[in-house]
């Protein structure tokens, strides 16, 4: 299916926030799994917050860099992936919402040089083998790093932006450079500040794809581990996130016809099976 970037820059714009939004809420059918990398090389938003730091170093991306030296990056991937699926009616957890870890300090970033480019290689084959769709948090900075070889290698990027003074100020220069950097480039507005999507798009010159409202009690459940409220999924914002999924495979589906008619994308290299 797809792989997908999602990048950001100052001004607060939410990105890891947002990512989960889309991973809890994202239109999955039967068989079908959604994976979350956090790839931000400021170290993992999701660990600290959402999880409350439960898991330690156990899961997660920097343990990736141990496999990739000793030839195992293939399957262990798919060990370091924890399960963030809600149990259904009958008490059992669909196992189709996973989430890669990021790191929990950034000094570990400088391990992982070698590990970024393996890691797109094995997204696309993800999406290509298994039918699965991935979504990578590239954080503040990450789409301009060493990291940034995922966003090139994504079928979609979005810079998320908030729709405020000082963020559309900050994001301009980003997403010019990203544009530099990988082609295409659009836009997941969050709905905080006063300007409509027809003026954010006018400004950054680039195409307001979706929008997600700016909801700070749903949010924080997501981005602090506050208590989750009940009927949760059936929030604003997660309403809201699961239009916004289904847009943005939308958007990375054309956009796949219109640089690959002939439908004939490459996997990128061999991907260990699917667990």
């Amino acid at each position: 299916m797809a792989v997908i970037a999602l990048a950001g820059c100052s001004g607060a714009p939410g990105v890891t926030t947002s990512a989960l939004a889309l991973l809890l809420s994202w239109p999955l059918e039967r068989g079908r799994r959604m994976i979350l990398a956090e790839c931000d090389p400021d170290g993992s938003a999701v660990l600290h917050g959402l999880l409350q730091g439960t898991l330690g170093d156990r899961y997660g991306l920097r343990n990736l860099s141990v496999a990739a030296r000793q030839g195992d990056l293939g399957d262990a991937f798919w060990r370091q992936l924890i399960d963030l699926s809600s149990e259904d009616g009958k008490g059992t957890a669909s196992h189709d919402r996973l989430l890669l870890p990021g790191i929990s300090d950034p000094a570990q970033a400088a391990s992982l040089g070698s590990v970024w480019k393996a890691l797109g290689v094995i997204f696309r084959g993800i999406a290509a083998e298994h039918d699965h769709d991935v979504l990578i948090d590239l954080g503040r900075r990450g789409a301009f790093g060493p990291c940034g070889v995922l966003a090139e290698q994504a079928d979609s990027v979005f810079v998320v932006v908030r729709n405020t003074l000082r963020c559309l100020q900050a994001a301009e220069s980003r997403v010019r450079a990203l544009q530099e950097r990988v082609g295409d480039v659009s836009v997941l507005m969050i709905n905080e500040g006063p300007y409509p999507a027809g003026e954010v798009q006018r400004v950054l010159q680039v195409p307001v794809v979706a929008i997600l409202p700016y909801a700070r009690n749903d949010a924080q459940v997501l981005s602090d581990g506050a208590e989750q409220p009940r009927h949760f999924i059936k929030s604003p914002l997660m309403k809201a996130a699961r239009t916004v999924g289904a847009l943005l495979v939308q958007h990375a589906a054309v956009r796949q016809a219109r640089l690959d008619p002939s439908g004939g994308r490459a996997s990128g290299g061999e991907v260990s099976r699917a667990r």
